[in-house]
């Protein structure tokens, strides 16, 4: 009886193992979702989209975006964290929604570090510093030093709160000890309407947004948050170069998984992102920002640092959503 017992418990056990295998090789066998938190347009939505054309050329299934918007990126987000952790429900995430939205809201329906798994970070922009053509301080030095002699005396332009550009200007204050009259428009293009009238000192912005005016004459450039030039504006400086070292503020963007999706199929997508990197390369350059291959054993690292130090800087800054 003990004899037949273990023969059956080593056969039901070969028999997962082998359901597991097959679900393994021909994952996907059903179209996978990628729910993108925010409404069309905007970085989120085009990585979501460019994901999900190059996975559906080479898996053989369609991988089809759901805009899910709402409260920033929580809706979205949220709903993906509820979803069945099978690998046909994936996110894009990027800064908002696994590092600043914790910091943001009181009461937050995710947890972004125990909810997900990061599948694979593949995008990602810098931001530029941008003044009014006409400002008196020249270079970042004297933009600095005139915010230390009177503080509140320069403004500078958000995008709204808890943004990326109100976030990357808090980082910024913070790193070279000023105060800047800080004054919150409804989105981007309102900031710098109001910068180009001369109404506003500074903006911090992407450089994909942010570049064309300067390299048009309309606005100046004071320095980019990235550790080596830009080639579409090779005459600005880093901000270390300017004088405030160590302010290298990358955002970044990558698929995500609901905790507990099979490793399996993490694994092969994992090998097919990695695959389609080339062909992506292509893609993100036109929309000024690139490719980024970040090794899958740093994934997690990486993303809990940026959790961590955003959210630190946040609550620092006392900059609340609710």
């Amino acid at each position: 009886m003990n004899r037949w017992r273990r023969t059956l418990a080593w056969t039901l056990a070969l028999l997962v193992c082998s359901i597991a295998a097959g679900r393994a090789q021909t994952y996907p066998d059903r179209p996978v979702k990628i729910i993108v938190p925010i409404a069309p347009g905007g970085s989120y939505d085009l990585v979501g989209r460019h994901i999900a054309d190059v996975l559906s050329k080479r898996m053989g299934q369609a991988f089809v975006v759901e805009n899910k918007p709402g409260a920033g990126t929580v809706v979205g987000t949220q709903a993906a964290s509820q979803s069945e952790p099978d690998g046909y429900t994936l996110l894009i995430g990027g800064l908002s929604n696994m590092a600043f939205n914790s910091a943001l809201y009181s009461k937050l329906g995710y947890d972004p570090l125990r909810d997900f798994v990061p599948v694979a970070l593949v995008y990602k922009f810098g931001y530029v510093m941008v003044g009014r053509k006409d400002l008196s301080q020249a270079k970042l030095q004297d933009i600095v030093a005139a915010a230390k002699a009177n503080p509140g005396s320069i403004t500078v332009a958000t995008a709204g709160v808890g943004t990326g550009q109100q976030l990357v200007a808090a980082a910024f204050m913070k790193a070279a000890g000023v105060k800047f009259l800080e004054v919150p428009y409804k989105g981007s293009p309102p900031a710098f309407t109001d910068l180009l009238a001369g109404r506003i000192d500074l903006f911090f912005d992407s450089m994909a947004a942010g570049l064309p005016y300067v390299q048009s004459g309309q606005a100046r450039g004071i320095a980019v948050l990235s550790s080596k030039r830009s080639p579409l504006a090779p005459d600005v400086p880093t901000m270390s170069e300017a004088g405030v070292p160590g302010l290298d503020v990358d955002s970044w963007l990558g698929i995500f998984a609901p905790a507990k999706t099979p490793p399996e199929a993490i694994a092969k997508l994992r090998r097919e992102i990695r695959a389609s990197l080339p062909e992506l390369k292509e893609r993100f350059e036109k929309s000024g920002g690139e490719v980024w291959d970040l090794p899958d054993d740093k994934v997690d690292a990486f993303v809990a640092s940026e959790y961590e130090s955003w959210t630190k800087l946040i609550r620092e800054a006392g900059i609340k959503l609710d």
